[in-house]
């Protein structure tokens, strides 16, 4: 008689992998739009580094004209960083005035500079940023970015501190900011500091920080440009209500080019899409303590967001509406507070009390809501999401395998793009679309093929073509054949095959979409960039393309980070009662 062995308990590695969803969970469009912001979006990942590190900012000089034009410049203090902010503001003329790539007039143009600034490069960077494409940035900037004012709510709150009372809340809660902003560019264009080329302990090392940084000083700017209007046309004006300047954020606007973006970034989607899951894995394996406070805290914040919800004034195209988000945010209410009232009886039956709580509501709540909990329950385990974000390093530089057999070269295209040979490919010619570029608006578009013509040069990766193509030209070949002699004789392969092998071991790269047919939605996918990844709030939809909405939304101001008093959960707002 032979016994039983006890099982061996289960690796933390392990665990933590079984909490985690797949791919084919993962990456349809419509749930890659249903995410939402959390502790690992850029935004709020780089607001809970300032105020951990109680960074510095403060203004050196505001030199600006009643109209608006003149010269600004902030000083950053990181560590042992330091980054200056210079601005260049304008008075708003209608002239020129655009939100598009292509605009030339701007109501506020800044830069992310390495160290002190010296007066010839503010002077150089003051000459060579409008230029753009055809500018070059000083030595040391990181970022270039421009912005205009919310040109009825900017001039609404002036008016009403020049004449001495605070503006009207229920006003400015209809956009959430005095500026938006219209570019932010860095990572080697316009001879910005390449991203790979930022030291080790550089504190802005890791995706997308610098530009979230740089979008956070418009917002600072944006403040102190309507107070110093309001001095100058009303010395006995009040300050703005510090409450409504933490409401306050900046509004962002995006089109399509981010579903371009999302093609040539392969490994910052995945990489990011995994570190979510891998937060919220886990949170899901945390086991509260005897009074429950891990649970408490939990519905403290589903309290917030059904208060959020219930006030945001967004008119929302085909989003969920919030006022039927926070319905369904009320049926999770329910679902925690049942478990903290069990857990605090002593009833605790669950040995993963968040993964069997988050199990229970799958497919009862909205997709938007589910991702609501998801993100929330990330907050329960604050310092292993802050390390995850620290390593978002990453390079993009996509390398092959020539010498890599053909048919191990075809097992990972029918493996890993197994969804690709789901899709229905047969989209007819007249319900096709292509991705290109205008040339006269520079901006990423999408037409029917058969309106755009055929000498157009497609910009979008039709990726589950270019994979079935693939497969079918490698079945047809030796097995044993190297991946190099393979594209001797078939070069069109090379990018398809190149990124293959790049990605292989990775899942969450590309979305499980034919984005050439009709029946794909862009603005899922850019709603995946600016909720998810960026963390912009109240994003409202147009024409299912462009989305707005707004970042930092509720954020502490730099005298709460640097005064170490800032509300690390910040988020979620409530509209302030002035």
């Amino acid at each position: 008689m032979t016994a039983l062995r006890r099982p061996a308990p289960e690796s933390d590695t392990h665990r933590i992998a079984r909490l985690m969803r797949s791919a084919g969970e993962m990456m349809a469009p419509e749930r890659l739009a249903a995410i939402q912001p959390s502790r690992v979006s850029a935004s709020r990942a780089l607001l809970s580094q300032a105020i951990r590190g109680r960074w510095q900012i403060r203004c050196k000089r505001f030199e600006i004209d009643e109209k608006g034009n003149g010269v600004a410049e902030y000083r950053i203090d990181i560590g042992g960083w330091r980054f200056s902010f210079p601005v260049y503001s304008f008075e708003p003329s209608p002239h020129g005035r655009t939100g598009r790539i292509i605009g030339r007039a701007w109501d506020m143009m800044g830069a992310l500079v390495e160290g002190d600034m010296s007066r010839a490069d503010f002077e150089t960077t003051r000459a060579e940023l409008p230029k753009l494409y055809e500018g070059r940035a000083t030595a040391g900037t990181l970022i270039w970015c421009r912005s205009n004012r919310s040109g009825r709510f900017f001039e609404s709150a002036r008016q009403a501190l020049a004449s001495g009372r605070q503006p009207d809340v229920a006003e400015l809660a209809q956009t959430c900011y005095l500026m938006r902003n219209t570019g932010l560019d860095g990572n080697g264009t316009f001879g910005t500091k390449t991203f790979l080329a930022f030291e080790k302990d550089h504190p802005l090392r890791w995706s997308l920080a610098a530009q979230m940084l740089c979008a956070y000083m418009m917002r600072v700017f944006a403040q102190d440009l309507l107070q110093h209007l309001v001095r100058l046309g009303s010395p006995q004006g009040p300050d703005m209500a510090k409450d409504l300047r933490r409401f306050l954020g900046v509004g962002n606007g995006s089109a399509l080019g981010l579903m371009l973006f999302v093609n040539n970034h392969p490994r910052l989607i995945e990489r990011w899409l995994f570190i979510r899951e891998e937060a919220i894995a886990r949170a899901k394996a945390v086991l509260p303590d005897d009074s429950g406070s891990e649970i408490a805290k939990l519905l403290a914040l589903v309290d917030k967001a059904i208060i959020f919800r219930s006030q945001d004034r967004a008119a929302y195209e085909n989003f969920t509406r919030s006022d039927v988000l926070a319905q369904e945010l009320q049926t999770i209410r329910r679902a925690v507070a049942d478990l903290l009232q069990r857990w605090q009886a002593g009833n605790r039956f669950e040995a993963e009390p968040f993964a069997e709580l988050a199990a229970s509501l799958e497919g009862r709540v909205h997709a938007e809501a589910m991702e609501t909990l998801h993100s929330l329950l990330i907050e329960l385990v604050p310092d292993e999401a802050d390390a995850l974000v620290g390593g978002l390093v990453i390079d993009e530089e996509l390398t092959g395998r020539p010498e890599m057999p053909v048919h191990r070269l075809r097992d990972l295209v029918r493996n890993d793009y197994a969804w690709a040979f789901n899709l229905n490919l047969e989209v007819p010619a007249g319900e096709r679309y292509v991705w290109y570029k205008s040339v006269t608006a520079e901006e990423p578009r999408r037409g029917l093929a058969t309106e755009v013509g055929h000498d157009v040069v497609n910009l979008g990766l039709d990726l589950p073509r270019l994979v079935v193509a693939l497969d079918r030209d490698l079945s047809a070949v030796d097995p044993n054949l190297s991946t190099a002699r393979f594209l001797f004789a078939h070069p069109q392969h090379r990018a398809i095959v190149t990124r293959v092998q790049a990605l292989a071991g990775t899942s969450l790269h590309s979305p499980h979409a034919d984005i050439m047919s009709g029946s794909f939605t862009p603005a899922h996918i850019t709603r995946l960039l600016n909720v998810g990844i960026h963390g912009i709030d109240k994003t409202r939809d147009f024409l299912d393309r462009n989305l707005r909405g707004v970042l930092f939304h509720g954020a502490p101001l730099p005298e709460d980070i640097a005064s170490g008093n800032a509300d690390a959960l910040w988020f979620y707002p409530a509209e302030p009662s002035l």
